[in-house]
């Protein structure tokens, strides 16, 4: 018949003090190093030694020296002390957001304007963060953070979802301009106008997109119908592509298209030049209510907020 496991209820103290005494190799050394006097420090060792029912330690003229059993305590007692210690620097850390996990969402501008440098500067102070973004129509980013699924989306304000479920703060509006590849037959004309830009070829976003209805109320505003050669998709990466390979004209944020064109990313694109100043709707930063954000989320809020602020737009447009 097997003999049950001897069960071992050491705190932390008594395993500091071990480690001590190992380290210093006498009970008055390790007494002082773990701030206790050495009859507390014998009182003590004696209590382990009689819980773990066998000597941990040698008592020698030249210092005292682990038993067999005592290496095995203490081999232990390392592994569960530097547990501790990670578990205390893990919980100040996440108490201070310089770690832990974060799901924030974002209309396209804001995310290329604002959110990629808030996520720098973050992640220069706290690079173990754990950060997840999706860029994405505000439509579905109020509906995965109503569902609790992210911690914060900067988006706009839509009839169907209920306002006073969310903290709302208004962050600013989007310009939307026209961007073609470089190479365009008008990019390089002072000022075009939208009855030049009707009969050319047109990538858009899906029809309700803010950026879509602005470009085609421009339109509306002057007399115009709204162009009838239009392909629809809702992907960025695939509206570059179009425009590189075509002399189609999307319209787009001042943000995005503030990236493509300058340094480093220069990809060949350009900005026409137009008479009238179309903007969208303001964007908001959005959490729920009844869920608080970590520090960490916090600290991404607030980085995000004070970008917001800082910037100025329309920032000037390196010579073409």
């Amino acid at each position: 018949m097997q003999s049950t496991p001897a069960r071992l209820m050491l705190k932390p103290a008594q395993l500091r003090l071990l480690q001590e005494i190992a380290e210093h190799g006498q009970l008055q050394l390790a007494a002082q190093a773990s701030a206790m006097t050495q009859p507390a420090a014998s009182r003590m060792l004696a209590a382990i030694e009689a819980q773990v029912g066998a000597p941990l330690f040698l008592r020698q003229p030249t210092g005292m020296e682990p038993t067999e059993i005592g290496l095995t305590v203490l081999r232990r007692a390392r592994v569960i002390l530097r547990e501790m210690h990670s578990m205390a620097a893990d919980v100040t850390a996440l108490r201070g957001g310089l770690a832990g996990s974060v799901h924030v969402g974002a209309v396209t501008g804001p995310a290329v304007g604002t959110l990629v440098s808030a996520i720098r500067q973050i992640k220069q102070q706290s690079p173990e963060a754990e950060i997840t973004v999706d860029v994405m129509p505000s439509r579905e980013l109020l509906g995965h953070l109503a569902a609790g699924e992210m911690d914060f989306v900067l988006a706009r304000i839509l009839p169907e979802f209920e306002s006073r479920d969310f903290n709302i703060l208004q962050l600013r509006d989007e310009k939307v301009c026209f961007l073609v590849r470089a190479g365009h037959p008008l990019a390089r004309a002072a000022r075009v106008t939208l009855t030049e830009l009707s009969d050319y070829e047109w990538i858009m976003q899906q029809r309700g997109a803010p950026i879509r209805e602005a470009a085609l109320a421009a339109f509306a505003s002057v007399g115009l119908s709204e162009p009838g050669n239009i392909v629809n998709s809702p992907s960025l990466l695939l509206t570059i592509a179009y425009l590189a390979q075509s002399d189609a004209v999307a319209p787009i944020s001042d943000e995005v298209a503030d990236l493509l064109i300058r340094p480093p990313v220069a990809a060949g694109f350009a900005i026409l030049q137009t008479r009238r100043e179309i903007r969208v709707s303001p964007y908001y930063l959005l959490s729920l209510r009844r869920r608080p954000l970590s520090p960490l989320a916090m600290r991404l809020r607030d980085t995000v907020i004070q970008l917001s602020r800082d910037d100025v737009w329309p920032r000037p447009l390196p010579p073409r």
